[in-house]
């Protein structure tokens, strides 16, 4: 029941998508000196550390202007380092033992994935071979703190020393790997994880653990708790013993043998709950619930950790039923492509854990941008972008160069591909083919893009809504964004399938039958009703001849229907793990009807603020928010922050009267919650890096107060909420006109109080 991923050790070198010079000094790479790292060892995430590096020059020397450069992954989120404030944290030194002098510089001057670079370049003068350079990292002599270590737990965290020793502007790795590794801090949180929909006898996990503050699953935390059930469950202990040393706990095979809605709580000795799972309904039907993150990397390509630890985390940590690696394709050398096949056929685990062989095509926007490949099985050819850190040349006549390329290549294969915004986004108008493409990815660590489902809709496609994480730090189903640019916490997609396995996920795929969220579990079910039978189609009729159809009464998410009558209703219902804040049910990009479990009357004196949107669509969308809200004839009582992920940034209860912080967007939302004792002539003034907007607290409402920002959908809403909303089930349904020009796509937008959202797959109506 236990699950701890074993010892790992650093990244691969042979895996590893890195390009380094053809040409070098001469053909032993000790002939270019040689580096040692103290100390080594175990170190804290987000923990100051003073680490010495010292460089012993080789048999070349290195000449006037040449250089040694130490390089860290572009991903690792350490403070950055300075080289002139010594009583600061991150602050790097260098010396010698030799004549010439050195000059310390840091920047982004490496190449992907090695792009944070301290470079030592020696000037006035050159050092003879024996000589030395020490490097300090978190220089502490002066009173600085140390260097600040990132936030992530990471097996082999790599120093790599580069030396251009005849100052030709090749930096040439040294043979030794210096790596430290960073474990998790203290505990903090305790998570219980369900699925979310299962029938009566049908097999499930449960999933415990720990984490520490920045949502690495610690071993330091235990405790003996007692497993509280709304409904008996066949092979769940009443008492959990939680042993130190452990990452989590995982209970498998699992069975509820009557309907009903499960939910665990996890109860220490002295009474309190310290954790609560996400609903499980337990329904009799043709269709499990089945939980994915599909898009994530690793240290073999851009991310950090490796692409074994990878899946054990995908499994063990995150509870997952179903995952993938998404490389991108221009690091992806033939022998970790081969790799990565090896490891999904050994991970599949059909009806517990089901796996893809995949990849991200990452072609630049301009020819049609990011992609991911998803194959049924392994030992296909990967069909790349480009190859540009690829040394091996073999196969480059198999690269697609544009993507409208790639799904001509893909026309014969067994996949399926998805429209994804990174950091080169999707342009779905210079290339889509809906018989491979069946949906766009429009949550990830990246941030949220509806944008990329409604331009489908104007232009006469009909794809699902997937979310993922796009991790790039080996935590797929748990992807938190640190400290980095990264502004959002990582997706998931809900497959509505009749199994766990690859035929029945694929089906899910191809016939769009599942939904996404930015990383909770919930359940959400949507259906639209016909009065008169309709004709399904299980392919698109605009593009497959003659697809299988049905007559039917009711569609599902993610179908295709054909109606006689000019009228629908759909129904929906969500189940989920917090307060419902609102449910918005679309047609296209139209708001139809918004629902709450709540109505104006049981509003109180909680003010919702919120940061929204993006600058733009391309690498750098994201915004950044310095935001002070100031109240007049009110005190303020409680503040809560809501998806502000970096504990660095600021957020500080000034006074009883003012709240102050910084946080970034990148199409989703950011802010806070702040209760309020209010006058009769309470107001609120806010000061925002992008606007201001003055209100009348008696002036807010349900319904959102926006200040437009400019950008890409940046805005800032205000609105009121109750002290205390308990609504964690809300049913809803709606009679829905359906226009007789093109598609009606149907779907619905859950926003819940802490500031997670779940989308349907569209259903596509036309008559």
């Amino acid at each position: 029941m236990t699950s701890d991923l074993p010892s790992y050790s650093p990244v691969a070198c042979e895996l590893t998508g890195d390009l380094w010079p053809r040409a070098e000094p001469g053909s032993d790479a000790y002939a270019y000196g040689s580096a040692t790292l103290v100390p080594t060892g175990e170190f804290e995430v987000r923990s100051f550390n003073s680490f010495t590096i010292t460089y012993t020059v080789g048999k070349f020397g290195i000449d006037d202007t040449g250089a040694i450069r130490v390089v860290f992954r572009v991903v690792s989120d350490f403070g950055r380092f300075q080289t002139d404030r010594p009583q600061e944290k991150n602050y790097v030194t260098a010396t010698t033992n030799g004549t010439a002098n050195l000059d310390v510089s840091y920047g982004l001057d490496g190449q992907r994935p090695w792009d944070k670079a301290i470079t030592i370049a020696v000037a006035g003068g050159c050092l003879r071979p024996g000589e030395k350079i020490t490097i300090v990292f978190g220089d502490t002599t002066q009173g600085g703190p140390g260097m600040l270590l990132q936030t992530n737990v990471e097996h082999g965290f790599e120093f790599k020393v580069l030396a251009d020793v005849c100052a030709v502007g090749h930096f040439v790795p040294l043979p030794e790997q210096l790596t430290i590794s960073i474990v998790p801090a203290d505990p903090v949180q305790w998570q219980a994880i369900l699925p979310t929909l299962r029938r009566t006898n049908e097999k499930f996990v449960f999933g415990l653990k720990c984490e520490d503050k920045w949502g690495n699953p610690t071993n330091r935390a235990a405790g003996k708790f007692h497993l509280q059930t709304s409904l008996p469950v066949k092979g769940l202990p009443e008492i959990v013993d939680y042993r130190l040393g452990h990452k989590s706990m995982c209970f498998e095979n699992l069975q509820v043998f009557e309907e009903g809605l499960l939910r665990i709580k996890v109860v220490e000795e002295g009474g309190k709950v310290v954790a609560a799972s996400p609903p499980l309904l337990i329904r009799d039907g043709d269709r499990g619930g089945y939980w994915a993150d599909l898009h994530g990397q690793t240290g073999e390509t851009v991310g950090i950790n490796s692409a074994r630890s990878y899946f054990d985390f995908a499994r063990n940590l995150a509870f997952l039923d179903v995952s993938a690696h998404q490389g991108n394709d221009f690091q992806i050398n033939n022998r970790f492509w081969a790799y990565l096949n090896e490891l999904t056929a050994e991970y599949l685990d059909e009806g517990r854990f089901v796996t893809f062989p995949g990849y991200e095509w990452s072609g630049n926007t301009a020819v049609g941008g990011d992609r991911n490949v998803f194959f049924r099985h392994e030992r296909r050819q990967i069909i790349r972008s480009h190859h540009a850190l690829l040394e091996d040349r073999e196969d480059l006549k198999t690269d697609a160069n544009d993507a409208r390329q790639l799904f001509k290549a893909l026309g014969h294969e067994d996949c399926v591909v998805y429209a994804h915004v990174g950091g080169r986004y999707a342009d779905i108008e210079f290339a889509h083919d809906g018989r491979i493409e069946t949906a766009v990815e429009i949550h990830s660590a990246w941030g949220t893009f509806e944008w990329l489902l409604t331009d489908s809709f104007k232009l006469g496609y009909r794809v699902g809504v997937v979310c993922n994480s796009d991790g790039h730090k080996g935590r797929p189903g748990a992807s938190y964004p640190g400290a980095s640019e990264f502004g959002a916490y990582g997706g998931l997609t809900c497959f509505l399938g009749r199994e766990l396995s690859r035929d029945a996920i694929f089906e899910c795929q191809r016939r769009r039958h599942h939904y996404g969220t930015s990383g909770t579990r919930l359940h959400l079910d949507v259906q639209v009703d016909f009065t008169t039978p309709a004709t399904l189609f299980e392919r698109d009729p605009n593009l497959f001849d003659n697809p299988v159809q049905h007559s039917v009464t009711e569609a599902m998410m993610g179908d295709i229907v054909q109606i006689r009558d000019d009228k629908v209703t759909l129904k929906l219902n969500a189940v989920t793990h917090a307060a419902i804040e609102r449910i918005e049910v679309r047609n296209g990009e139209r708001i139809l009807k918004t629902l709450y479990g709540y109505s104006e009357k049981d509003l109180g004196s909680r003010i919702r603020i919120l940061c929204c949107g993006a600058e733009y669509r391309g690498r750098g969308r994201e915004t950044h928010w310095t935001c002070d809200a100031r109240f007049s004839d009110a005190i303020i009582t409680t503040v809560k922050k809501i998806n502000i992920w970096n504990h660095d940034r600021k957020f500080e209860r000034v006074s009883d009267k003012h709240v102050s912080w910084q946080t970034i967007t990148t199409g989703n939302f950011s802010g806070c919650d702040i209760w309020l004792e209010e006058g009769e002539d309470a107001a609120m003034n806010i000061e925002t890096s992008h606007g201001n907007l003055s209100v009348a607290l008696r002036d807010i409402g349900r319904d959102d107060v926006v200040m437009d920002a400019g950008g890409l959908e940046r805005r800032l809403r205000v609105f009121r909420l109750p002290e205390k909303n308990t609504t964690c089930e809300l049913s809803g349904e709606l009679d829905i006109d359906i226009s007789s020009e093109g598609d009606n796509p149907l779907w619905v937008c859950i926003t819940t109080e802490d500031g997670f959202q779940a989308w349907s797959s569209p259903i596509y109506v036309f008559r």
